[in-house]
């Protein structure tokens, strides 16, 4: 079965025609993504100025629902902000001291003078001390790169004037032009790489613009048949779009407008023609950057995704607390993105009811030898799932002798079944993070997530209607019988444990102040965040 991408054809493009596991989970999963950078790239798309077909330009965070509706074998481009002054004025005390350039040093120096110049003191205190607190709090800010070039790292993205597109220095080139001064060096900055932005960010923009242009039909077909259980307007796509839309601009805003101002005066107020330059092409049209695409098929994971995005956003959370969440969000859509997408095209004989796959997740301090091994097994039969799915199934694989099994394991190693385990590892969904016995475990900050995202803000679920809602989302499997379920996929037999299974995820639970008893026998999740409209 050959894959079919969204939002335009792209079997004849290298990167699809070289690896197989880009062919098939998209442009691109990339095992050296950070979580962070995930969705720092997510929220860069979702607030740069936007183009499809280089004909329909919009600024909002996403397509208007009849752009969605028209889509149709289109490319869609986005447009980045550099912030080159802010990320010099912010990073450069704090980097490596042998990846500052003299020109670097040079115009920083110059940044502090017109910054200086600018600052009026009428009270106790000097200049000095307020250029320091600036660079301070946007140093406080950084999120992701810090053993990094100062332009290579990145904000954490909490307000639009802290979001900025991938800026590489070529150091290499800067030596061989014998760069002397700052302007010289603009052409040694390189915006085009997508070495640590590597457009994960776009696959899961991708997945939601796809996912909400599904006939409602098939939305609730799908919806019933998969006991999903989403609410009835969020089985409605046209709903769901404007409130995502709303939402994602929202919370651009929840962060004080004045770091935004402050941020963007720093970067392009201070009468520096730097911006222009690296944000702006030759003939002062906006400087495109392409996105990529996703498996058309992803719809399914794409809308679940786009659920949990929406619910997140209309929490009430504190705007530091709310991103990690949805850094964490993001890293689990791309682990189910990579399980379902295999799952769809895995040759295993022993497939259970949606979403095909289970995972056995069992206590952080686990002492039952069993559950370990079932765990552990689960965790080994998607990497084999993954494995097996790129090497075959419709996917084109690179004509030679010795090419197809180089592609492969280059696949498997950055793209695919590592990049799983490599992925869940950082978020702590698997340990331990070095040695063997890998198993699936639930930390606080993945277990806050699973609640936010299943159970209604402000409202409470029963506790196996919450193991239900995970099962069905997320495909992760908790008390004996969901084990029986885990151990059917990965051996086609059931298997017998104690009643006590989940006693542990009742006991962080409630740990946590999420878990309400009425009784012995039953139990209820809450979801104390409420609605923040």
């Amino acid at each position: 079965m050959p894959i079919e991408t969204f939002p335009y054809n792209a079997c004849d493009e290298k990167p699809f025609k070289s690896n197989p596991a880009i062919q098939f989970f998209g442009n691109r999963l990339f095992n050296d993504q950070t979580p962070i950078e995930f969705l720092l790239e997510f929220l860069l798309i979702v607030a740069s100025r936007k183009i499809i077909d280089d004909k329909e330009e919009f600024s909002t965070s996403l397509p208007s629902y009849e752009m969605l509706i028209s889509w149709h074998n289109s490319v869609l481009k986005y447009s980045p902000k550099a912030r080159i002054n802010l990320k010099l004025f912010s990073f450069l005390g704090s980097s490596r001291l042998d990846s500052r350039h003299a020109t670097h040093r040079q115009h920083h120096q110059e940044l502090l003078n017109m910054l200086a110049s600018k600052i009026d003191i009428s009270g106790p205190g000097s200049k000095s001390d307020v250029i320091r607190t600036l660079e301070n709090l946007f140093l406080g800010f950084q999120g992701a790169g810090g053993g990094r070039t100062w332009c290579a790292q990145s904000f954490l993205p909490v307000t639009p004037g802290l979001l900025s597109g991938e800026t590489i220095w070529k150091e290499s080139k800067a030596k061989k032009d014998n760069v002397h001064n700052w302007e010289q060096s603009f052409s040694c900055f390189d915006m085009k790489q997508h070495v640590f932005l590597a457009r994960g960010g776009e696959v899961l923009y991708l997945q939601i613009c796809n996912a909400l242009r599904q006939p409602s039909s098939t939305i609730q077909s799908w919806v019933k048949e998969s006991g999903v259980a989403l609410d009835v307007n969020e089985q409605n796509p046209e709903w769901l779009h404007a409130e995502l839309d709303r939402e994602l601009k929202r919370l651009m805003t929840r962060c004080p407008a004045t770091v935004t101002q402050i941020a963007e005066f720093i970067d392009s107020g201070l009468e520096c023609e730097t911006s222009y330059k690296t944000d702006y092409e030759k003939d002062d049209l906006p400087r495109y950057v392409k996105a990529g695409w996703c498996p058309a098929e992803s719809w399914q994971e794409g809308y679940l995704f786009a659920v949990d995005v929406l619910r997140l956003c209309k929490a009430n959370l504190d705007v530091i607390d709310r991103i990690y969440l949805l850094e964490s969000a993001c890293s689990m859509q791309v682990l189910r993105s990579l399980a379902m997408q295999s799952t769809r095209y895995s040759s295993s004989e022993h497939q259970v009811s949606w979403p095909g796959y289970r995972l056995a997740v069992s206590a952080p301090d686990e002492k039952n030898t069993a559950i370990k091994r079932i765990s552990h097994q689960t965790a080994k039969m998607l990497e084999k799932q993954i494995f097996q799915a790129i090497r075959g199934h419709g996917v084109d694989l690179p004509k030679g002798e010795k090419e197809p099994e180089t592609s492969l394991k280059g696949a498997d190693r950055r793209y695919a079944g590592k990049l799983f385990v490599g992925l869940a590892k950082r978020i702590g969904f698997i340990v331990p993070r070095r040695g063997g016995g890998a198993r699936f475990v639930l930390n606080e900050q993945l277990l806050r997530l699973m609640v936010v995202t299943t159970v209604p803000g402000g409202g409470r679920v029963t506790f196996d209607t919450f193991k239900k809602r995970l099962e069905s989302r997320h495909g992760l499997v908790f008390d004996s019988d969901g084990f029986s379920r885990a151990n059917e996929w990965v051996e086609g037999c059931g298997v017998y444990l104690p009643s006590d299974t989940d006693a542990w995820l009742q006991g962080m639970l409630e740990a946590a102040g999420l878990l309400i008893h009425l009784s012995d026998s039953c139990a209820l999740v809450e979801n104390p965040t409420g609605n923040s409209n």
